[in-house]
């Protein structure tokens, strides 16, 4: 398919209180105007940022996977979101890639935030996840991968034309949200989407949302705003392919091969 068309969910969350958030979600989906290709959530939509995971997180196949599973089959369309895991005796903050026949894949968030000790109640991913969506590549990556390009590089042996990141981004450091995403897009030559909430958490914390689509150009696609939103926009894989071949940055990459650590 030349076009991919993706919904970007920006909500307040209820804190701790998954079933809420779903009920809120499913009501946001009963309005869309038709369905998109890809539905994109922010983190941790079912309770917020939270690092209280002995709480609150599911397990690998529990209700929200369950109910992932469900609307992404009666929507016909993927949907896509992080929540709190459990697997074994460990914690994942765990993307969760929903397909409308009921498969799925899943990527383990690989930098967890220090300044809130996610690195002590969660484990690190070991792995990126590219997925394909009619004919796209996509890197789904969360929130803090944000901040390290190496990890999101996209690279000849593994490339894609989408970078997308789901966050719980606080407020004050909008700037660097929003800066970002913009010089990922035009690094890695690829359209980079960033879903975000809005609203306050149970530690206080506010989020200002700024979700947003910007292109292989860096140049913006959606407005920014602070308040609830869903908003979809029609991506062009002509238009990307049509730019690369005439500046063909990505030929002239550093080759690297990364070593990770659990």
């Amino acid at each position: 398919m030349s076009t991919l068309e993706a919904t970007l969910i920006q909500t307040d969350l209820v804190w701790h209180d998954p079933a809420a958030n779903r009920r809120r979600l499913q009501e946001r989906f009963a309005a869309l105007d038709g369905p998109p290709d890809l539905i994109v959530l922010p983190e941790m939509f079912t309770t917020g940022f939270t690092m209280d995971a002995s709480s609150v997180a599911e397990v690998a196949d529990g209700p929200t996977v369950a109910w992932m599973r469900e609307q992404a089959a009666r929507l016909g369309a993927v949907i896509t979101g992080s929540i709190a895991t459990r697997q074994g005796e460990c914690y994942f903050n765990r993307l969760i890639w929903m397909r409308p026949d009921g498969t799925h894949e899943s990527y383990d968030k690989r930098h967890l935030f220090r300044m809130a000790h996610e690195h002590d109640h969660y484990s690190a991913g070991a792995k990126r996840l590219i997925v394909e969506l009619k004919g796209w590549k996509i890197l789904p990556l969360v929130c803090y991968d944000l901040r390290f390009p190496v990890w999101s590089r996209n690279r000849a042996e593994d490339a894609y034309d989408v970078l997308l990141y789901v966050a719980n981004w606080p407020e004050r450091r909008r700037y660097a949200w929003q800066t970002l995403i913009k010089a990922r897009a035009i690094e890695n030559l690829s359209y980079c989407i960033g879903v975000n909430r809005v609203g306050k958490d149970g530690n206080d914390v506010n989020y200002s949302g700024d979700s947003a689509v910007v292109d292989f150009l860096g140049q913006p696609m959606t407005a920014p705003s602070e308040q609830e939103f869903v908003a979809s926009v029609t991506l062009d894989k002509a238009a990307l392919e049509g730019f690369r071949n005439k500046f063909p940055a990505h030929l002239d990459a550093d080759q690297f091969h990364l070593t990770v650590d659990r």
